[in-house]
């Protein structure tokens, strides 16, 4: 068929000099006509010969009658309606849409039946004894006439398309925020979603907050987020994501190897991504809760900042920060002791019980590490150990001394307060 959305049935009368009595004897021909069509298509085209009963069947037989019942109409009069006509063509392309075909089997339709009626019309003209010219001009308007029905189902196959599109993207936001629920949902109520969503249920997920490292060019910010949602829509189609609210984030089925991520820090080159660790998907919550946390503590500075941050590779400065008020009691319960000592002091004796707790060097590797003579490393230790007692020799109590020097490092890099900054807004914004 040629591809010429401009060709269709002129305006005027279809062929001057057509005698009255044609079109009746075009109408005697149309019942058989439209079943020769439908064997025809379904001969050549093996989809269209499995897909004949029920309601597409039907839907498209009578696309069939009425189409030719309006080209017809318009031979007999050019001021008859399409309507009818143009509606069942929509019909025809939303129903390809919605089967997931392409139009090229439809368009093939139309163009066997054009031929077929072609080849029937022909005889008529023939028996009514018209001019060459006549028949010439008839058989232009028969091949403009199906030109226009691909035209009107194209129509319809694109609205189908558009409605498919975003029905599916409401329902997988809508999945996205019931997974992410803290309420929680049904396993039953979650898997009905996802399949209206077209989203097979994973059994690990994990959670990657984003965040506009600049202002966006062009347009506002909720447009920037909708361009790139659509981009990673084309690349991935099987991540979740919002990045239109205030926490962006994605949610991607099972573990995200670096191949996938050098692909999405490409797509997300103005955002800063932090990755969630991988967990079971009724955890994802928690795996979104870490992965802000972690964005929280590079914004803190306890961790290095860096486009992309995972946080499998933090997991000590995720727990040890998790709840800054537990951490606080435990720095204040196993170091209050030092409390009556001098700073300066205080601070010796920390810069030498940390290492020695942790790497239980020799005095002298410790005298190295902190740069001091290896008699003021002894000097410290008899110190620390006058003051702690016999705590020090405890296994539990020594990995409790441990982990407070650790959150005490972790929280000398934190604001005055001793609390995590919150994450700070994109620049320029």
């Amino acid at each position: 068929m040629t591809n010429s959305a401009n060709r269709s049935v002129p305006q005027g009368r279809i062929i001057d000099g057509i005698p009255r009595a044609l079109p009746a004897a075009m109408r005697a021909e149309l019942p058989s006509l439209t079943e020769e069509i439908i064997s025809e298509i379904q001969r050549v085209i093996p989809e269209y010969a499995r897909s004949m009963e029920g309601p597409y069947g039907e839907a498209f037989r009578t696309g069939v009658r009425q189409s030719l019942k309006t080209f017809v109409d318009l031979v007999a009069d050019p001021s008859a309606s399409k309507d009818g006509r143009d509606a069942m063509c929509r019909l025809l392309g939303e129903f390809e849409a919605k089967e997931g075909r392409t139009l090229d089997d439809l368009q093939a339709a139309y163009r066997i039946g054009c031929q077929v009626s072609w080849r029937r019309l022909a005889k008529v003209v023939l028996r009514a004894k018209l001019p060459s010219h006549v028949m010439a001009a008839l058989a232009d308007a028969v091949f403009s006439y199906a030109d226009e029905l691909a035209v009107v189902s194209a129509e319809g196959y694109r609205n189908a398309q558009q409605h498919s599109s975003t029905a599916r993207q409401q329902f997988r936001a809508r999945l996205l925020r019931m997974i992410l629920s803290e309420s929680g949902h049904s396993p039953d109520v979650v898997g009905d979603l996802a399949k209206r969503a077209d989203w097979p249920l994973p059994a690990t997920v994990t959670l990657v907050v984003v965040r506009p490292s600049a202002s966006p060019s062009g347009g506002g910010q909720a447009s920037d987020a909708d361009c790139v949602e659509g981009s990673l829509s084309h690349i991935d189609d099987d991540i979740l994501c919002d990045l239109g609210g205030s926490r962006p984030h994605l949610l991607i089925p099972g573990p995200v190897p670096e191949t996938r991520l050098a692909v999405l820090a490409a797509v997300l080159r103005d955002y800063r991504i932090v990755v969630g660790l991988t967990v079971p998907l009724e955890l994802a919550a928690d795996s979104l809760r870490w992965a802000e946390q972690g964005l929280s503590l590079a914004d803190s500075g306890v961790i290095e900042s860096a486009p992309v941050i995972r946080c499998e590779r933090h997991l000590v400065e995720l727990w040890l920060l998790s709840d800054q008020k537990l951490a606080d009691q435990i720095t204040r319960r196993q170091m209050s002791v030092l409390d009556h000592i001098p700073p300066n002091e205080r601070k010796w004796l920390m810069d030498t019980f940390e290492p020695w707790l942790e790497r239980r060097q020799s005095v002298t590797e410790i005298a190295d590490v902190l740069g001091v003579h290896a008699q003021t490393v002894r000097y410290r230790i008899k110190q620390l150990k006058e003051i702690f007692g016999d705590r020090i020799d405890d296994a539990d109590q020594r990995l409790t001394f441990e982990l407070a020097l650790r959150v005490m490092r972790l929280q000398k890099r934190l604001g005055a307060d001793g609390a995590l900054t919150a994450p700070a807004e994109p620049s320029g914004s």
